[in-house]
């Protein structure tokens, strides 16, 4: 299972997840940090990806903050009739 978590650990292989990806891999680390079991080294592995995974899922959680703002904005200068 470690095979697993080192090729996906690269940042390109970050950037790519979406949202739903980050955040099912991040609950797959939670899990496996939760079973125990695991060396000290992959689990200090796994804290780092679970890390990095939150991270990813943050960007793009401020990312559709930030578009949903916008929109908001947007919709605000067109003159729409609050409601």
């Amino acid at each position: 299972m470690t095979e697993n978590n080192s090729s996906a650990s690269s940042p390109e292989s970050l950037d790519s997840l979406s949202y739903e990806e980050a955040r099912e891999q991040l609950m797959g680390v939670v899990s496996r940090l939760e079973a125990g079991g695991a060396s000290l080294e992959e689990s200090l592995a796994l804290w780092e990806r679970g890390e990095a995974l939150a991270k990813r899922c943050e960007d793009w959680l401020e990312g559709a903050r930030k578009r949903l703002a916008t929109a908001r904005d947007a919709s605000n200068d067109t003159g729409a009739a609050p409601q």
